[in-house]
């Protein structure tokens, strides 16, 4: 039997920052089973890198419960091309969310944060306590030591001010929301937009890169969703909460798997020209098993909803509506 909430979410006012990114867009899905009112502000009624603007709406709204998935986010290029940008406004969005939640006397705080925190060679499958034991990933570290900020600010927030302010840090994620542009996604949706087109196309085959051997985990976000919303009823304490599904797959196994699911019968070849990247990343998510959460979308599942999902947004830019999340701004969205 599941114990009781040591935090309560029915009846309170919950602000999620980031709701039209993936993973906020899943948490506001989530929440709609909590019974609470949910507060949104777009970038159009609130920049969160204005820390005026952001102490006022928090002054104003006074939400109880906030979940923070605002970031700017990109992939590898991006990152190397505006490093001041992914480290300064990320560091400005989780540092003024974090100081205008104390000052307006918000209950509890949930930060979002990465697995790029954790070390470029940490051992796998990757604890909590690799934090900060060795050398990041030089290809996203802006963005990786904003994230250990964010993390480090809700821990010194709780220790000296008492707040009740948690972190997360989710897996690889996937599933509705997610960037299909093959010169910014991750691989995942890459490989369900190249499989669709080569099926459409008549292809006969599909090219990955490398030799398809190293290992990644991936979430659904909506997993990813509801362990947020189950550590903030259940969880209070300074240290990080790996959030993943404990087992991973071989890039080559995924590619096959994408085929099967999106219909695409031809071969799929290597571009051994193409490196491999880290052989395996895997996140070790004890610590959240045994508070009693595990996730409940199989990837193959998963993939197949996603796979509905683009096919959908392919039809709406058909019709004129557009596809949110295929083309991102090379520098990364604010979500």
């Amino acid at each position: 039997m599941m114990e009781l909430p040591l935090y309560n979410l029915a009846g309170k006012r919950v602000f999620v920052a980031g709701h039209r990114g993936m993973a906020g867009a899943a948490i506001m899905r989530r929440l709609a089973a909590e019974q609470c009112e949910v507060l949104t502000a777009g970038r159009d009624e609130l920049d969160l890198m204005d820390q005026a603007a952001t102490r006022a709406w928090f002054e104003r709204h006074r939400p109880q419960a906030v979940f923070l998935a605002a970031a700017r986010v990109g992939g590898i290029l991006a990152n190397d091309t505006f490093p001041a940008d992914f480290l300064y406004d990320n560091l400005m969005i989780a540092a003024n969310v974090i100081e205008a939640a104390k000052r307006s006397g918000t209950e509890k705080l949930m930060f979002l944060g990465s697995s790029c925190i954790y070390p470029k060679l940490a051992a796998q499958p990757m604890a909590e306590e690799a934090l900060l034991t060795g050398p990041l990933e030089p290809t996203n570290e802006w963005y990786a030591i904003a994230k250990i900020a964010g993390i480090k600010l809700t821990q010194a927030y709780r220790r000296q001010h008492g707040c009740d302010f948690i972190s997360a840090m989710p897996t690889n994620l996937y599933g509705p929301g997610d960037n299909f542009d093959l010169a910014a996604s991750h691989v995942l949706p890459a490989l369900i937009r190249k499989a669709h087109e080569a099926k459409e196309s008549g292809a006969a085959d599909l090219t990955i890169w490398g030799t398809g051997t190293p290992r990644r985990e991936f979430l659904h976000v909506d997993d990813l969703a509801d362990a947020c919303v189950f550590l903030m009823q259940h969880y209070s304490d300074a240290a990080p909460v790996n959030v993943g599904c404990g087992t991973d797959v071989a890039i080559g196994e995924l590619a096959q798997l994408v085929c099967e699911v999106v219909g695409f019968k031809g071969a799929i070849t290597r571009d051994l020209s193409k490196p491999d990247g880290t052989p395996q990343k895997l996140l070790d998510t004890g610590k959240l098993t045994r508070l009693g959460w595990r996730p409940a979308t199989g990837l193959a599942q998963g993939i197949a909803e996603t796979y509905d999902w683009y096919r959908a947004q392919l039809l709406a830019e058909a019709g004129g509506a557009g596809v949110r999340g295929v083309a991102p701004a090379v520098n990364g969205p604010i979500a």
